[in-house]
């Protein structure tokens, strides 16, 4: 097995609590889904968030999900870069799996696909 990094991104329609927990937890969710993960495969989950997204952190609501309170979680504020994309929450899953990176599915929601057409 490899230490993988799986990444993923959502945007969310306003700044409010309910759409950032919705966002983190739709991103995770997918991200287990799309790649067989478990929640003992995985080391640790790291949250970004726009500047503009200010009305909860990501992992509070990733908590709210069964088991996810036993898995270090971390949240940190982007960069504020001009034309970036707003309103935006991205996610790093640092999991154990025996798939090869090109077997890797990251997992762009919402206007967020455009941040890696490649990828979606």
């Amino acid at each position: 097995m490899a230490l993988r990094g799986i990444r993923g991104a959502a945007t969310v329609e306003q700044n409010s609590r309910e759409e950032i927990f919705a966002a983190a937890q739709a991103l995770v969710t997918e991200i287990f889904s799309r790649n067989g993960l478990a929640l003992d495969d995985v080391g640790a989950i790291i949250f970004t968030s726009t500047p503009d997204l200010t009305a909860a952190f990501p992992t509070a609501g990733l908590r709210q999900l069964q088991g996810f309170n036993l898995v270090p979680l971390f949240d940190a504020q982007e960069t504020s870069v001009e034309g970036a994309l707003p309103l935006c929450v991205r996610v790093l899953i640092l999991a154990e799996t025996d798939k090869k990176p090109a077997e890797i599915r990251h997992v762009y929601l919402g206007g967020a696909q455009k941040l890696r057409p490649d990828l979606t």
